[in-house]
């Protein structure tokens, strides 16, 4: 009986002991060895300790102490502080944190999608990635990428990371735009530069931007008050209701699954089946829009006597994520990989004259998935004759996964916010870099209003209502085949980003000249973070760098040609090097349609003329999805900004952000 007390008190020591370790001092996620801290505005460290514990911070030669209330939540504010370091940062209290090797210098908040998370080295890589990663010491750099996360409510802590000094063995992994801007700046100013990388490919940019903002904003109002502010657990609950549904509709529809053995087979009748134009994402189809799971493609190809019996190539473009392909029911291929291009050999024997079938097994895990890429990109070549595979093909459904990551970036407004952005709005930071808009070119012209909400937003958070943002305009990416005369959602949008400009502050580097025509995620990140890096050097520290190419002004009319007007034009209007004639002017005329204008520089400005438009009332410049032809520049080199000089209805107009992909 005498060790029933014993053993009371030794566990009523262990428990306090337990409980004033968790007591102790803590400092958030963001704060940590080798960070930097913002120069030349009040440094505020905060944290958490025992309720009434005082806690004190000390920085170069500041002391100052605080008490935490009774939430256990403590602030101490510094003194402004001039570049320098390094420094041991110390909070102490019942313990003490030393944070060894901090610098004063100028944070920057680079964010976005899968453009600003391209790393320097991995996926394909920068341009001679091995040869800036070899040159990448920069012990004046600090570098910190912030962890996905999902959060259905404001969080005031980051999932966990590090700090981490720009050096060959730390830069392989981190935004490559983030660096090439950041590198700039410490060359041409001489201070310490933190980079903190949040960003998620494939996301659109209502996740990033506030429930209040979006809420009160006058254009998303309507739509938000049908969306409620729910937790995890209610965003979690609702959405396995609506995937069930969604499974009971979808597999209410499709032919017996029990069936799928044999839909390989070329002798499989799948006249019955609907069909799908490929190249293209499945989620383009209304009935499949949300849709991760595996769906069968097949398509009857019809072959010449003189190649039957003759090896083949198949060529199917990209497969997201993964496939199993046939050709007359026996494998000829498997591909793993959202991004890489699929290529298989039929061997001899395989192909018959007349009908055959080929069957492609596509396993989606997430996001988007299919056959996609280019259409020119699907084909078949046997005894030196090409077969298109472009065109319908009859689909399937044989599975339909539940989502097991829980609530996805884009299922939800706010929800990028809230995990990955809200939680630094404590932190004085010199501004924001951001490339995002992809996710958003279905909406492009929504983009206008979208853009200066997140801009307003952040700076609110931030509390500073002249926070520097400097974006960046869409590039060139055959994304539809997108033009003037059929619509170009990816012109559309750069027009809204341009447009944003009319907030104060902000700044876009264009970089229709860098893209890649096949490729979303073009390797020249350099040339971007480095425009990006020039407004930040004019127009935040007044440094005397050009920094923009032509911007249209204005254009007359004369006679059956068009003359136009710039700004921005540095030394003078130019041709980029490598071409001799100017290329991506268009004129229509009253019929609306565009024809490819004869463009001549005359000075200050720019004269086009097409001889099939005699009245033309309407001029383009670099306006579809891929605009790379375009190659007006100042002598400089500085690219011109893509403009229109009408104000037609495009195909985007009446398109809008629908809320919630599950609720």
């Amino acid at each position: 009986m005498k060790l029933i007390p014993q053993i009371i008190i030794v566990w009523l020591y262990c428990l306090l002991s337990a409980a004033d370790a968790h007591a102790q001092p803590r400092l958030p996620n963001i704060f940590g060895d080798s960070m930097v801290l913002q120069r030349d505005v009040p440094i505020r460290i905060w944290g958490t300790a025992s309720p009434g514990e005082q806690v004190t911070v000390s920085l170069h030669h500041q002391k100052k102490s605080a008490r935490a209330g009774e939430n256990g939540n403590w602030q101490v504010t510094l003194a402004p502080e001039k570049a320098g370091g390094p420094y041991n940062l110390a909070v102490t209290g019942k313990k003490t944190i030393i944070l060894a090797g901090v610098l004063l210098g100028d944070i920057w908040f680079c964010s976005g999608q899968s453009n600003m998370e391209f790393p320097v080295k991995g996926w394909s890589g920068v341009l001679d990635a091995d040869e800036v990663v070899s040159q990448a010491l920069h012990p004046q750099i600090r570098l910190y990428t912030v962890p996905g996360n999902v959060a259905a409510l404001p969080s005031l802590e980051s999932n966990e990371a590090n700090w981490r000094t720009c050096s060959p063995a730390s830069i392989p992994s981190f935004s490559a735009v983030a660096y090439f801007f950041g590198r700039r700046l410490q060359q041409e100013l001489n201070v310490p530069i933190g980079l903190i990388n949040s960003s998620w490919g494939g996301t659109q940019i209502e996740s990033w931007i506030s429930y209040a903002a979006l809420k009160q904003d006058s254009h998303y109002k309507t739509l938000m008050q049908t969306i409620p502010e729910r937790s995890m657990e209610q965003l979690t609950a609702a959405r396995k209701q609506k995937e069930d549904e969604y499974r009971r509709q979808l597999q209410k529809n499709q032919p017996d699954v029990a069936d799928s053995a044999m839909w390989r087979s070329a002798e499989y009748d799948h006249s019955k089946w609907p069909a799908m134009r490929l190249p293209a994402l499945w989620e383009k189809l209304p009935s499949l829009s949300r849709l991760d799971g595996v769906v069968w493609f097949r398509k009857t190809i019809f072959i010449r006597e003189e190649d039957a019996g003759l090896p083949a190539v198949l060529q199917l473009g990209k497969i997201d994520d993964n496939d199993q392909t046939f050709l007359n029911g026996l494998p000829i291929g498997t591909g793993v990989g959202w991004n890489v291009d699929r290529r298989y050999t039929a061997g001899a024997g395989q192909l018959k004259a007349g009908k055959n079938v080929i069957a492609v097994r596509v396993e989606d895990t997430g996001g988007g998935g299919g056959i996609w890429g280019d259409s020119s990109e699907l084909f078949m070549t046997v005894n030196g004759h090409q077969y298109s595979l472009a065109g319908d093909w009859a689909y399937s459904v044989q599975e339909v996964m539940h989502n097991k990551n829980g609530i996805g970036p884009n299922d939800y407004p706010s929800v990028l916010y809230n995990g990955m952005v809200h939680p630094f709005g404590r932190l004085n930071i010199k501004g924001v870099i951001w490339y995002q808009g992809e996710a958003n070119a279905n909406t492009g012209y929504e983009y206008r209003y979208a853009l200066p909400l997140l801009i307003n937003d952040w700076r609110n958070l931030f509390k500073n209502g002249e926070m520097p943002l400097y974006f960046v305009q869409l590039t060139s990416f055959n994304a539809n085949n997108g033009n003037s005369n059929n619509g170009s959602a990816w012109a559309e949008i750069r027009e809204s980003q341009a447009a944003a400009l009319r907030v104060s502050h902000t700044g876009m580097a264009v970089t229709i000249d860098v893209g890649d025509a096949k490729d979303i995620h073009p390797r020249n990140k350099k040339d971007v973070g480095e425009r990006l890096a020039a407004l930040a050097l004019r127009d935040t520290y007044g440094k005397m760098v050009m920094a923009s190419g032509p911007v249209y002004q204005s254009s007359v009319t004369e006679g059956d040609r068009v003359r136009i007007f710039f700004s921005s034009m540095g030394a003078g209007l130019a041709i980029q090097s490598g071409s001799t004639v100017l290329s991506g002017f268009e004129i229509a005329g009253d019929d609306r349609t565009f024809y490819p204008a004869e463009a001549f520089i005359d000075g200050a400005q720019v004269t086009v003329r097409c001889s099939q438009v005699a009245k033309p009332v309407a001029v383009r410049y670099a306006w579809a999805d891929d605009a790379g032809n375009a190659n007006l520049c100042n002598k400089e080199g500085w690219p011109a900004r893509p403009f229109r000089t009408d104000s037609w209805p495009g195909i985007t107009v009446n398109n809008r952000y629908n809320g919630p992909q599950q609720q």
